[in-house]
């Protein structure tokens, strides 16, 4: 019984620590990234911030979307810089397929790892200097799928580039991000049932030994 109980307890820590681990999350990453602040979604190059939409207006109307776009299509993305410094200086925007096989914990090493990013891009607004404080971009998805987003602005009096980063699904179910998930979780279960086994064959062993 107390062998049960153990188990038990390492197979529900096992459990939550996966669990918590791969839950997919709108978080800022390394280099920069998305985050959902309240009820709003904010995008994070270094030290600037800029409110982050995007619309389907084709498909969805009005509503907007933080990260992961439900149809292809017309998409329409905003960025309303909260930074002044942002009004000064060239912001670009990239599109790129996901070829990092990274999903949801893609990182900016990652994507400087691709090489030849061009051959990957599907969509690309030069450097531009919107002192209207707005960036909007559009787009027409013709395939679903699993993108990266790449933002990138200067620096208002230096030679420095900063660069945000943010993947997302376009289409689908998203049960690409959820499979690393079952696989660890069966992973997990595989080992519980293993050491349960284990310990009931030496809990036996020395039963009959006595």
């Amino acid at each position: 019984m107390f062998e049960t109980k153990k188990l038990n307890r390492v197979f529900c820590h096992a459990i939550l620590s996966v669990v918590m681990m791969l839950i997919p999350t709108v978080s800022t990453l390394a280099g920069g990234g998305l985050a959902l602040e309240g009820d709003t979604c904010i995008i994070r190059i270094d030290f600037y911030s800029a409110h982050f939409t995007a619309y389907q207006p084709n498909t969805s109307g009005n509503k907007q979307f933080c990260r992961d776009l439900p149809d292809t299509g017309e998409t329409i993305f905003v960025l309303d810089y909260l930074h002044q410094s942002l009004k000064e200086v060239p912001v670009d925007f990239r599109i790129i397929r996901d070829v990092t096989g990274q999903g949801r914990f893609v990182k900016l090493k990652h994507v400087e790892a691709i090489g030849d990013i061009e051959k990957h891009t599907v969509f690309y607004k030069s450097p531009t200097v919107r002192p209207d404080a707005s960036l909007k971009i559009e787009y027409d998805f013709s395939e679903e799928g699993a993108y990266i987003g790449i933002v990138t602005a200067g620096h208002p009096s230096e030679d420095t580039i900063y660069t945000a980063i943010f993947p997302f699904e376009v289409g689908g179910s998203n049960l690409l991000y959820l499979a690393p998930l079952f696989l660890l979780l069966t992973g997990a279960a595989f080992f519980v049932v293993r050491r349960f086994a284990r310990s009931r064959r030496t809990m036996l062993e020395k039963e009959a030994e006595l």
